[in-house]
């Protein structure tokens, strides 16, 4: 019953930060991924191309999240995401007209901007500074956004590829993004702005302190927990922007494989609420460490998958992974670092994670070109995944007894 009155009272706040999280779909991976085939036919790109394309236009907006992401601190969600969400429509329209790998590059670089970067951005660091004993409910919540995204939006215009022209498919993208927008201001109309937020409705992180970003970066916790940024962001990309050549390799048909992510995302969903509720009941520190695991588990599972059953059991695995880093990695910065700087504290985080999902494209892009298949780099892949849970395991274990009312 407490968690039922936790989702009725706080409907408007919890359902923003959904619809915030369901829209950056439009610049994540796994929906420009489905585009792939398409868009080198039309550019006449080979799978490396196409991948040090989307690495570089990524990258860029990873610098530039350094940046914009700080705005989280000084601005309302209601009048930032407004902007962000008009601009990732004209992003969208953009799509359906580019003509040349240039202006190709510059329209990736803004869908993985104002999509990946900045809504993801906007929606997480709202929930952790909106919310502090229900933190982990809060961020699980708006994270199933996410999730909501991977399971219609990939089904669907796979589907739709079959009957309209893909480019018609990014103008269906921009309206509904437009749609969106009307919905999310309405529900933020009473939000509070970081400016008049009490002293006392921000939490203290390490030392009893409020962090500034030059402090975090000038802490060795922020070094240990690198590979935990990295590796989910980097290989989770390169697993969906490879769809199409995994698919092909395998054997397998695109739409069997896209008709798996509504299982992946069940499991994803499921994980996101039983870490919520971990991170409530048993702090963020003894959560966020093992998120590595899963992730493991399933990059070795799908190396050696030969049917779509097994398949599909990997990308439940991926799916437990992707639970608990949506939520757990969300809650340990405020935890950690605090809720003031918030805003400018996670930019850098997330400019790594976007860093990230540039790497992935790019380098098994060039693996591939090579003639090493994106299945025969998966097991390398699943060790990078246990070498980040032991140091994420080494720094929170070291660091999480300098948090407030910790144990002596």
């Amino acid at each position: 019953m407490g968690y039922i009155r936790f989702l009725i009272d706080n409907r408007l706040f919890l359902l923003a930060g959904f619809l915030l999280s369901f829209t950056s779909s439009y610049g994540q991976t796994f929906f420009i991924g489905i585009f792939a085939g398409d868009i080198m036919r039309a550019f006449d790109l080979t799978d490396g191309q196409w991948g040090m394309l989307y690495t570089l236009s990524t990258s860029a907006s990873a610098v530039a999240m350094i940046w914009a992401g700080a705005l989280c601190d000084s601005f309302r969600v209601r009048s930032l995401s407004l902007w962000i969400m008009v601009l990732l429509a004209v992003a969208c329209l953009g799509m359906t007209t580019v003509g040349g790998s240039l202006l190709l590059a510059l329209v990736v670089f803004a869908l993985r901007f104002l999509g990946q970067g900045m809504l993801s951005q906007i929606a997480y660091v709202a929930m952790a500074r909106w919310f502090v004993a229900a933190r982990g409910r809060a961020i699980s919540l708006a994270a199933m956004g996410f999730s909501a995204g991977q399971a219609v939006l990939p089904v669907s215009f796979v589907a739709l590829l079959a009957l309209l022209d893909w480019r018609m498919l990014w103008a269906i993208a921009a309206l509904l993004i437009i749609t969106t927008i009307p919905i999310i201001q309405r529900l933020l109309r009473q939000e509070r702005t970081p400016q008049s937020m009490a002293e006392s409705s921000h939490s203290l992180g390490m030392k009893g302190r409020h962090w500034s970003r030059s402090d975090m970066l000038r802490h060795p916790l922020f070094y240990l927990f690198i590979p935990a940024m990295i590796g989910p962001a980097a290989w989770g990309t390169a697993l969906f922007f490879q769809q199409v050549h995994l698919t092909e390799v395998k054997g397998w048909s695109l739409v069997s494989f896209v008709a798996l992510l509504p299982i992946y995302t069940m499991s994803a969903i499921a994980f996101t609420v039983v870490a919520g509720w971990a991170v409530d009941r048993f702090g963020v520190k003894w959560v966020v460490p093992f998120q590595m695991i899963p992730f493991a588990i399933a990059f070795a599972v799908l190396a050696v998958a030969q049917t779509i059953p097994v398949a599909g059991l990997g990308l439940v695995i991926f799916g437990v992974g992707q639970g608990i880093q949506s939520t757990a990695t969300a809650a340990f910065w405020a935890t950690f670092y605090g809720t003031r700087h918030l805003g400018s504290i996670k930019s850098a985080a997330a400019a790594l994670m976007v860093f990230g999902s540039a790497i992935g494209p790019g380098l098994t892009g060039f693996l591939i070109d090579y003639g090493i298949d994106f299945p025969r780099q998966m097991v390398p892949i699943s060790l990078f995944y246990l070498c980040g849970a032991l140091l994420a395991c080494l720094g929170t274990l070291r660091y999480h007894r300098d948090l407030p009312n910790a144990p002596a």
